[in-house]
């Protein structure tokens, strides 16, 4: 909150307070309906999908845009990592076997 303010510009803490209890609430309002879209779909589990689609569906699309946005991003960058992850793990099996190989002669 402060950032966004002038430097010499003091917050309440009853203005922290009631911010805090708006965006919970407003959390729980989208998660609401990101929840009963995955009843109606027999899923238990919310994703970020979900979310983005709760929030398009209440009418915040002016954050449902950039979430959808960063959801891919997010999605690409842990997509490299697990690759990378992945390609590790089969270079540190190989080396075992080739290391396993070796001890038999």
């Amino acid at each position: 909150m402060k950032q966004i303010l002038p430097p010499k510009a003091k917050i309440s803490k009853e203005a922290k307070e009631t911010m805090q209890e708006c965006v919970s609430e407003f959390i729980s309002f989208v998660i609401s309906e990101a929840s009963y879209k995955c009843k109606r779909e027999m899923r238990k589990t919310i994703n970020g999908d979900d979310v983005c689609w709760a929030l398009a569906t209440l009418g915040f699309d002016d954050y449902a845009s950039p979430l959808i946005r960063y959801l891919y991003k997010y999605r690409e960058l842990e997509g490299d990592k697990a690759a990378a992850n992945q390609d590790k793990g089969i270079a540190d099996h190989d080396s075992n076997i080739e290391d396993s190989n070796l001890d038999r002669y």
